[in-house]
This record gives structure tokens, C-alpha cells and sequence, in this order.
């Protein structure tokens, strides 16, 4: 997050900045913050989870999110987009955006932590996430090494795995293992 475009728009508000605005913005507490773009290894991370996902999720009920779908926790009111959203069964929209924007069931979230966004993602935001009541798993992927934080429900709390460097990234909701090696290919680097 940048800086608080103005203070306290109501979530209708915060919509309608969304609508007209080139700048996607984080929203809670009636305060909307600017979110800032991702450098090209932050969004390579990202794009390569969403072609992995992509195929080991083909012919399955699950779609795979980019990061301009917005996702809000009803629970304590942040609407933010995840670098990457997987939604398995039907898609709940929140019945405050007129327009169905918002989606309220996410199955998983993955985050490339960056060092503007790291502390946030890892504290403040992972707190919000786990109050979404479908959510099975959340991913923070590293930006400077191969590592991957997997953040599990089991019954009413969370448990965490953590993979390095050849591991793989076992997402036991949706049935499927991404190699850390292949989320973070990059085929301009010499191996």
C-alpha cells in the first residue's frame, strides 16, 4: 500500500472510485489506499501460479483469479485483490456491489510478498484472510528466493508449511503440487 487517497468513503464510495479509477485500491475501515504496481519478477511469480493452477485445475469445478478480481472478507470488511484467487463451485458475489464484483468465497489466495508489502501480507492482511470462512489455504510466495508459506485451516485454526527451493508446493484443498522450481521459472536466467 502507497497512501490514503481520502479518508472515510463508505464501501459504495470505494466502488465507484474503482469504477472511474486507472489505480486499483485497497479498501477498509471507510479509508482506501492505492496499491502500487508489481515489479516484472513480483508479476512473473504471479502469472506463473496462474498457468500451473490453470492446468492442474483443468476439468475440475475451480477458476483461477489475476489480480484485477476483487475479493472482500465480510468478516471484517477489506476489499483487496489478491495477486492470485482460486474459487472452487459457484462464484458468491458480495451483495453490497451492485455490479458483482466482489467475490466473498475464495477457496485459496496466493500473495507474492514484496518488501513494501511483506510485513503487511505476513501480519495485518493474513489476519483478515483467515476470518473468510471458505478459504482453505493461503500462499505467500517469497520475492527474493525460492519459498512458499502454505497457511491451512484445519478445523478452526491454522497450521503452516513452509517449502524451499526444489520442494513443491502441496495445495492439499484443490488436490494438486506446484514444483517451487516451476513458480519461479524464469526462462531469461541462466539456471
Amino acid at each position: 500500500m502507497v497512501h490514503a487517497v481520502r479518508q472515510q468513503f463508505t464501501f459504495q464510495e470505494y466502488l465507484d472510485l474503482e469504477a472511474r479509477s486507472q489505480v486499483k485500491h485497497e479498501y477498509l475501515d471507510g479509508v482506501a489506499w492505492a496499491l502500487a504496481g508489481g515489479s516484472p519478477d513480483h508479476t512473473a511469480i504471479a502469472a506463473n501460479v496462474i498457468g500451473l493452477l490453470t492446468n492442474a485445475l483443468r476439468d475440475r469445478p475451480c477458476r483461477v483469479f489475476t489480480s484485477d478480481l476483487r475479493v472482500r472478507v465480510k468478516a471484517t470488511g477489506l476489499g483487496t485483490y489478491p495477486d492470485v484467487t482460486v474459487v472452487c463451485g459457484p462464484l458468491e458475489t458480495d451483495t453490497d456491489d451492485p455490479n458483482a464484483h466482489t467475490v466473498v468465497n475464495p477457496s485459496v489466495v496466493v500473495e507474492v510478498l514484496s518488501k513494501s508489502t511483506e510485513q503487511y501480507d505476513r501480519g495485518e492482511k493474513l489476519w483478515h484472510y483467515q476470518r473468510i470462512e471458505s478459504l482453505k489455504e493461503i500462499v505467500l510466495l517469497a520475492h527474493d528466493e525460492p519459498r512458499a508459506e502454505i497457511w491451512r485451516r484445519d478445523g478452526a485454526r491454522w497450521t503452516l508449511d513452509v517449502r524451499r527451493a526444489s520442494d513443491r508446493v502441496s495445495l492439499s484443498s484443490l488436490d494438486c503440487e506446484l514444483p517451487l522450481s516451476e513458480i519461479y521459472r524464469d526462462p531469461t536466467r541462466s539456471p
